[in-house]
């Protein structure tokens, strides 16, 4: 695989997990990110979020369905994710490393208002020949 092939990858990964959060089954959005997969995040006054460490995807669905059950995320919330200024780095044959700018928007059926930005730092992992997500490190601001 090529470095650009495996940007391009990795882009439509990070957009598919964006637009899976907003609209997605959680098992979909589960089977876009490795086994072993840790997701950090710190608390998020803005939609109440608790900070978060979760491992491996058991928990990591926990915490999706936890977000959908309090209106966060996911379908019928009328929210969308919306990533920016990605930047991927291959590290090596089968690992990458990416940032990406996200802003989060609520109320966009309605009175769409920006309601929180930050930052992705993810470590992607080339499993079976496909990219999946094995770290996110979310950061406010």
């Amino acid at each position: 695989m090529t470095h650009a092939e495996a940007v391009v990858e990795i882009q439509s990964l990070l957009a598919r997990l964006a637009h899976l959060a907003d609209d997605g089954e959680v098992e979909e959005y589960l089977a876009n990110f490795t086994v072993d997969a840790v997701w950090e995040s710190p608390a998020n006054p803005r939609t109440g979020m608790v900070a978060q460490r979760r491992a491996g995807r058991e928990e990591l669905g926990e915490g999706v369905r936890a977000r959908r059950a309090d209106g966060i995320q996911g379908p019928g919330t009328a929210t969308r994710h919306v990533l920016t200024t990605i930047s991927v780095s291959p590290t090596g044959e089968d690992v990458a490393e990416a940032t990406a700018y996200w802003m989060f928007f609520v109320d966009t059926t309605t009175a769409v208002r920006l309601s929180s930005v930050g930052r992705y730092d993810d470590v992607l992992r080339r499993v079976d020949g496909r990219w999946m997500l094995a770290h996110r490190r979310i950061t406010m601001g």
